[in-house]
């Protein structure tokens, strides 16, 4: 075969070509993308039941949101760095956000540095000052951020 003897140009296999290309690039992008803003998903949505319950003035299931542990009060001897008396005085109605009326998931952030957590930050009772709650991504347990 001589260069004279080449394939004809198809410039409808080669248009097909290029939005097949294209097509599989823009998917590619979108689907990183979605990745990126949804990451911290799980921990968002834990820290979100958990202020649902506390909206609801249901401390006993926030504390055990809290501790990732629905059976918390037959393991109470676990839980000694931070018992529930605690976590009501924390998150009652006598803590710092005092009675939660509302809250809102502003967004969260992965510490610089490789850490094991996430910290997401909540708006509470429309307040300034946001709560920031630490979400360990190995069990999903919660405690107030360190940063």
């Amino acid at each position: 075969m001589t260069l004279l003897d080449a394939k004809q140009y198809d410039e409808v296999r080669a248009r097909r070509r290029r939005i097949w290309i294209l097509t599989v690039l823009t998917s590619l992008i979108v689907l990183l993308w979605l990745a990126w803003t949804y990451r911290n998903w799980p921990e968002e949505r834990s820290v979100e039941h958990l202020f649902a319950a506390l909206e609801q003035k249901n401390y006993e299931a926030a504390y055990a949101i809290w501790m990732n542990d629905p059976d918390w009060k037959q393991r109470q001897d676990r839980h000694q760095n931070y018992p529930f008396e605690d976590f009501y005085r924390d998150w009652g109605p006598g803590g710092e956000w005092g009675l939660i009326r509302s809250y809102k998931i502003y967004g969260s952030l992965n510490p610089k540095g490789g850490s094991s957590g996430v910290i997401v930050d909540v708006i509470v009772n429309d307040r300034a000052e946001h709560a920031r709650v630490w979400v360990q991504k190995s069990d999903k347990t919660l405690s107030f951020s360190p940063y």
